[in-house]
């Protein structure tokens, strides 16, 4: 364990890196596998039930860069991909010191080594793209405040717990993901908080629990529907 600022790096289940912030008393990812959490909330249960070819993603909190990274592998092993936008808010970036500690490249192979560290170095407030089928736009600033992209077709809602972060979690931010997503646009998380259910279920959202990740029992997934 290595303490770096105000974060702490801790390995998870799956071998891979989580942070711990002791002033939060919270992690950025699961203790039963970083990796793994990431994979099936976002990955299995959100991207993956697109069928486009052209994607556009808007994650709230870019934190480690793991959801980005595992998108970008996902866009570059698929037949269907052809290419991502993907757009993150985050307000309080992790510095390069921590960023280098996280092993996620080096679970992966050496191919997307470099692309995960490209990931933290490119510019804020511009669109950069990392690969030939995957263009990062990341947004400095506070969902709460800051205007999203349209045209969204999924939503990685992954801010820190409602008990730690409560405003990121406020009705006026569900209204806003709703107006942004395209029709048929989904949104996922990995919290299943009733309260958290029904604001989304009041912004429009079309709501389901699944099955959660090793550790939690559920997850959440909605859908923009017109009925």
């Amino acid at each position: 364990m290595n303490k770096k600022n105000d974060y702490i790096l801790e390995q998870t289940a799956d071998g891979s890196h989580t942070l711990f912030v002791p002033s939060l008393d919270e992690h950025y990812h699961s203790v039963n596998g970083a990796i793994q959490e990431s994979n099936h909330v976002f990955i299995n249960a959100g991207l993956r039930k697109l069928s486009q070819s052209h994607i556009r993603i808007l994650e709230i909190g870019f934190g480690t860069g793991l959801n980005a990274f595992l998108t970008l592998k996902e866009a570059e092993n698929s037949n269907l991909i052809q290419h991502i936008d993907y757009f993150s808010i985050e307000l309080y970036p992790l510095e390069k010191s921590v960023t280098d500690c996280l092993n996620y490249e080096e679970l992966s192979g050496s191919k997307e080594r470099s692309c995960f560290q490209s990931l933290h170095t490119a510019e804020w407030s511009k669109a950069v793209d990392i690969t030939t089928c995957f263009t990062l736009h990341k947004i400095w600033g506070n969902a709460i405040e800051c205007a999203f992209p349209d045209q969204i077709d999924i939503v990685f809602f992954d801010a820190f717990a409602p008990e730690k972060q409560p405003e990121m979690w406020g009705q006026a931010v569900f209204n806003k993901l709703y107006a942004a997503l395209v029709e048929q646009g989904i949104i996922v998380t990995y919290c299943a908080k009733g309260e958290v259910r029904r604001k989304m279920q009041a912004a429009g959202f079309q709501m389901q629990r699944l099955p959660g990740p090793p550790g939690k029992r559920h997850m959440l997934f909605g859908q923009k529907l017109d009925i």
